[in-house]
């Protein structure tokens, strides 16, 4: 299998195996590993664990972004998904958050909660700003695309361009075509 590079996937730990945000998690994780894309998520439960499941069943590499803080925050100890084969560990959520979305060379992001909107907005901010560089950002699902187009409203804080660092797809497959898209080409957007 080919080296294709990191993907970091994003989204919320709440979808339930049998589910269907799980299974089109448990799906682009197998795309992306058949492409030959290591998979990177938060590595804990719901899109987490059924994108980590979906790629190591396909053979891929599964990295799990972990962290500390959430085991004071449950008050519990909370352990990577049995699919990760590799953790990196922070003491921080600050820490696991900026290394999930810049040490990756492409960022997926599904349906998710605060958690997965922060990682967005900084991922897109990052880039902005050139404090990382242009990534791939592609977001499944019509909500994202609706979301930021209505926070981007008339233009009046954020420029046309920085629309344009990010792509919104309908599901799994397109996500892993217009990833294989950006292979050695300008980023393209799907803003209308």
């Amino acid at each position: 299998m080919r080296q294709a590079g990191i993907v970091s996937v994003l989204g919320g730990s709440a979808p339930m195996p049998g589910s269907p945000a799980y299974q089109e998690a448990y799906t682009l994780g197998r795309l992306l590993a058949e492409a030959g894309y290591t998979v990177a998520s938060g590595g804990y439960s719901g899109t987490m664990e059924a994108v980590s499941r979906g790629a190591a069943e396909a053979g891929g590499h599964v990295i799990g972004v972990t962290t500390d803080r959430l085991n004071r925050w449950e008050a519990r100890a909370i352990r990577a998904n049995p699919w990760v084969r590799e953790e990196i560990r922070f003491p921080t959520l600050r820490e696991r958050l900026i290394h999930l979305i810049t040490f990756s060379d492409a960022l997926i992001a599904l349906r998710g909660g605060i958690g997965t909107l922060s990682e967005v907005s900084l991922a897109w901010s990052l880039m902005q700003v050139g404090e990382i560089a242009v990534r791939p950002l592609i977001l499944v699902g019509a909500s994202w695309g609706a979301l930021l187009r209505q926070f981007y409203g008339n233009g009046e804080y954020i420029r046309d361009q920085d629309m344009h660092l990010w792509q919104c797809v309908d599901g799994p497959e397109a996500a892993v075509a217009a990833l294989n898209g950006h292979a050695g080409t300008e980023q393209e957007s799907d803003h209308a």
